[in-house]
This record gives C-alpha cells, structure tokens and sequence, in this order.
C-alpha cells in the first residue's frame, strides 16, 4: 500500500476507527456492506461523511468506478499503531517512547511467543546499543 497520508497522523475519533476496523476485518466495502458489518444504527448519510473525512485524511481510497463507491483502507492497522504510538511519544513524553512501552507492557497479557518475540527485541536493542559503543538509556532519554 502506498498510503498518501503524513506520517504525523491526523486525530481519529471511535466512529472513524470503528469504520477503518471494518476495512482492515473485511476488505474494501460500499457504504452500505459497512452498515451491514458494523451492524449499528447509524445513518448511511453519517457513515459516507465519515468515510469522506477518512478519505480527506488519505486513510481510505473511493473507487468510484461504479454507482455504489467502494471504500478500501489505504493504511495496514500496524502502520496506523505505529503511527499514533510515535505521535503519543513526541507530543506527551518528548520523543521518548521507552516510557510508553514500559506502561504497555505493565499492562498487558503476552502469549509465551509475544514474550519470546520481547526478548529477541531487547537482545537486539542491547547489540545495538553496545556496537555503537553507549551505555543503555534508561527511560527513554539521552
């Protein structure tokens, strides 16, 4: 995918998510396809506004070949993640991100491969950081 978005990733509220999720989930879609997947009461009025703004964000594509347009996100849900965690470390933690990993991993509930796949990371990170001749970081800051 060659998304046409920023890397600095524009706001995006539960309604948008909500219609992305169901583009990632299911594939490209027409307006009404979303209101069958999403299963909600909203209107097919709402819903096209929401995926015009997706659209203007460069998130979703329209291909408006046929009468019914159909929606396909332009961004993979990892890249969108990536995006947004790197956007919440510059604005709150200026930059650094090991301060919103710790919290996350405090946090979470990991499989034994999401753990083994850690330590792989971490191991990587320590060869980095050794080749290059520095000390660890701690928190995330110089």
């Amino acid at each position: 995918m060659s998304p046409r978005h920023s890397k600095s990733s524009p706001a995006i509220p539960e309604a948008e998510l909500a219609l992305l999720k169901a583009l990632w989930d299911g594939g490209p879609a027409t307006v009404r396809e979303l209101l069958d997947r999403l299963g909600s009461d909203q209107a097919y009025t709402t819903v096209q506004t929401l995926l015009g703004r997706l659209v203007d964000k460069g998130l979703v594509r329209a291909d408006r070949k046929e009468l019914a347009h159909v929606f396909t996100a332009t961004v993979a849900r990892d890249e969108l993640a990536q995006q947004q965690v790197q956007q919440v470390a510059s604005s709150l933690l200026d930059g650094a991100i090991a301060p919103l990993v710790l919290r996350l991993v405090e946090q979470g509930k990991f499989s034994a491969a999401e753990i083994d796949r850690f330590r792989e990371l971490l191991a990587a990170a320590e060869r980095d950081q050794h080749g290059k001749g520095g000390s660890a970081r701690r928190g995330g800051k110089p």
